[in-house]
């Protein structure tokens, strides 16, 4: 893996695309799914009724078009996936090994996206470009990257390898390796254990930790003991109702 400095932090960019045996890489793409999806029960299932799996095989082969000088017929052939599977990627992109899309419906991958290896997209993800420049301006993927259902990863960033994108997330900045983004507009959460390239694949985009909800409930704790000193009594009730453990409730809570 290559470094490269954006948005001033190191993040990674992901490898070459290897060429491999079009049987070699059929039996991979299988796997792929049998080893992420526990709902797969079968290579045969699999084959005929992964929707996600189906769009991977449309876009190697119109991207092949694309490549050898062929792009109306690449774009067409991705169209005519689109149309079956739910899933629009466009031939121009570069995806790595062993790609997964769970469900997949509403899955965008844009024309200058790159996705390293052993990447995982759920359901109403969008990889989107942000700029009118016909160069790069789609996001990159680093190896083992998984991005949760319906998140957003906009503009030509760089997601670092082994990270989680989490569900409904809005990621607009890069983040070096081995992040967790949660949040809109996507905040980057140190791992308490990191993610390594010979771990099972890092599934859990639900682990949603509220960064902005924590540092809100800090912050009317620290008003309220404030208010407290100054009044140098207990007896008035504070401005805002302080969550009680998790729970914001109050019939006229009101911020």
């Amino acid at each position: 893996m290559q470094a490269e400095r954006t948005d001033s932090m190191s993040v990674t960019t992901p490898k070459p695309v290897k060429r491999r045996g079009a049987l070699r890489q059929l039996h991979d793409d299988l796997r792929s799914v049998l080893e992420r999806d526990p709902a797969a029960r079968n290579v045969l299932e699999v084959a005929l009724l992964y929707p996600g799996l189906h769009a991977l095989w449309g876009y190697r082969l119109a991207h092949w078009f694309w490549t050898h000088g062929g792009k109306f017929l690449g774009r067409w052939l991705s169209q005519w996936t689109r149309d079956l599977t739910g899933i629009e990627i466009h031939p121009g992109a570069t995806i790595g090994q062993r790609f997964f899309i769970d469900h997949g419906m509403g899955v965008v991958i844009g024309e200058t996206a790159e996705l390293g290896d052993d990447v995982t997209l759920y359901h109403g993800v969008t990889l989107g470009g942000t700029s009118l420049n016909k160069g790069k301006r789609h996001p990159t993927l680093g190896d083992r990257v998984v991005v949760g259902a319906g998140a957003k990863v906009l503009g030509a960033i760089t997601v670092g390898e082994d990270s989680r994108i989490g569900a409904n997330a809005v990621v607009v900045k890069s983040v070096p390796a081995n992040s967790i983004v949660v949040g809109v507009p996507g905040q980057n959460i140190a791992r308490s254990q990191p993610h390594h390239s010979n771990d099972a694949p890092d599934l859990d985009h639900t682990s949603l930790p509220d960064v902005l909800g924590v540092s809100l409930k800090q912050l009317l704790e620290r008003v309220e003991a404030l208010e407290l000193e100054v009044d140098g009594h207990t007896s008035r009730a504070p401005h805002v109702h302080i969550p009680s453990g998790d729970v914001w409730a109050g019939e006229d809570f009101t911020i």
